[in-house]
């Protein structure tokens, strides 16, 4: 088992009732944890992208003891 530190921003963390949150998984697959929070927040209809350890990825990674999640929503920017 590993614990990751989660971090939630905009549509997401008002979804989510929190900023952050700590979890102890049991699997340490990105895709299963984004699945498992995409239920218990129902976040399914929420477009966002996903960075561990402040670095965004686009596939699934496995996860390590004491890494840094963070639900991104879509920026506007200019």
């Amino acid at each position: 088992m590993i614990t990751v530190k989660l971090k939630y921003f905009g549509q997401i963390a008002e979804k989510a009732g929190i900023d952050e949150e700590q979890l102890t998984l049991v699997s340490p697959n990105l895709n299963t944890l984004i699945k498992d929070l995409s239920q218990k927040y129902d976040l399914t209809k929420l477009n966002f992208s996903v960075a561990v350890n402040r670095a965004q990825v686009t596939t699934n990674v496995t996860l390590k003891n004491n890494d840094e999640v963070a639900l991104l929503p879509p920026f506007a920017g200019g």
